[in-house]
This record gives structure tokens, sequence and C-alpha cells, in this order.
């Protein structure tokens, strides 16, 4: 059996839910806290599973797996079926790439850490970290949509018409886009495909609000 380590809201958590529903794995839920008592996510016991002190931790047979990209192409080579990659280099390299525009490049400006760090050190006050959020998402997601409007081969979903890795990307971003109020009105394409993925019953169970720590 597979645990994993999770909150209901962590856009990376969320990405390895959708993978194991999509792969359909049976794994018990372990829900971390990242605010309750100044985040359970720093407690000895958290640490010792990923010395980050972050989530998602997926626990296995073969030890404890962290970072959700990594974890996501560990279930795809230990369970090849469905695929998350495409079977070509070419195809694997644009599935990546979109995957980590949104894990590399907008996720790590706007986590929960990072707003803490402004408003808690850098004295930025509430409506400034929504300003921060606001901005660095909207440039990356639209760098993604023309990343999928521009190419021939975006499908129903971003890479053809089965889910991929960057699909299991790209529905946490907009969730939690959404969340803080930016603009997706000039994205249609990323629109288009995280409704065609919400249609799918892997991505609903994923939801954060289907989580057993949903508040």
């Amino acid at each position: 059996m597979l645990t994993l380590y999770t909150y209901f809201r962590s856009s990376a958590a969320y990405r390895v839910r959708i993978a194991l529903n999509l792969k359909g794995l049976p794994h018990e839920s372990v829900p971390v806290h990242l605010l309750r008592d100044g985040g359970e996510q720093r407690r000895p016991e958290h640490l010792a599973r990923n010395p980050l002190g972050l989530v998602p931790v997926l626990g296995t047979e073969v030890g404890m797996l962290t970072q959700s990209l990594a974890i996501i192409e560990y279930l795809d080579e230990t369970c090849p079926m469905p695929p998350l990659l495409p079977a070509d280099p070419a195809g694997r390299a644009r599935v990546r790439a979109i995957a980590q525009a949104i894990a590399c490049d907008i996720h790590p400006l706007n986590n929960l850490r990072v707003l803490q760090y402004l408003g808690d050190r850098l004295g930025v006050d509430e409506p400034g970290r929504q300003a921060w959020y606001r901005h660095w998402v909207d440039e990356g997601l639209a760098a993604v949509e023309r990343l999928l409007a521009d190419d021939s081969r975006t499908g129903v979903f971003c890479h053809g018409d089965v889910p991929s890795q960057a699909d299991c990307c790209l529905v946490p971003q907009v969730f939690n886009a959404q969340r803080f109020g930016c603009r997706l009105d000039d994205k249609p394409t990323v629109r288009r495909v995280v409704e065609a993925c919400g249609r799918l019953a892997a991505f609903q169970r994923a939801a954060p609000e289907n989580q057993p720590d949903a508040q």
C-alpha cells in the first residue's frame, strides 16, 4: 500500500493525487496540515520523511519519495499503464516542459512559505502579497497558454487526447489561480483543457474539496 502525505490545498500534493487516481493505484492519505500549530510539516516526524518540510511525500516499499514530478515519473515507470508521458522523445520533452513551466517557474514563487516570508519577514501586507501572487501566476499561465495554443499537438488535453503529467500540473495551478482571483478570461486554451480534465473521475476525486482534510 502506498501512503501519500498530503494537504488538501497543496497544489504539489494535488498533482500526485491526480496521477495516483489516473493509474488506479490504491493508497492511504495522511494529512499534514500546513497551517495548524505553526505547520505540521515542521514537526520532526515529517522532517524525517522530507528534510525540506514539504508535501507531498509518498511512502513506498523502496522508501519515502519526495518532489511531485519525481513521484509522478516513479509511478509512470513502476506502473506504466496508462502512461503519463508520451512514447516519443519529442512528446515527452514537450509534456515535461509544460509540467516544469508550472512546477518550476510558476509555483515556487507563490507557494505558502514564500507568501509567509513576504508577510512575516519583509512586512508585505495582504494586498501586496495578493498582487505578488496574481502577477506571477498571470505571467506564467499566459506563457502556458501560448505553449498550448500555438502547438498542433495540443488536443483535448495538454498533449493529445489522453491526460499526461502536464495536465496533472495544470489543473492544480488553475485551481489556486481561481482561489486568488487571477485572470483566466484571456487564457481560453488553458480553461478548455482544465474543463476537459474536470469531467474525469480521476481529477474529480483528487480535488481539494473532496479530500478528508478539506476545511
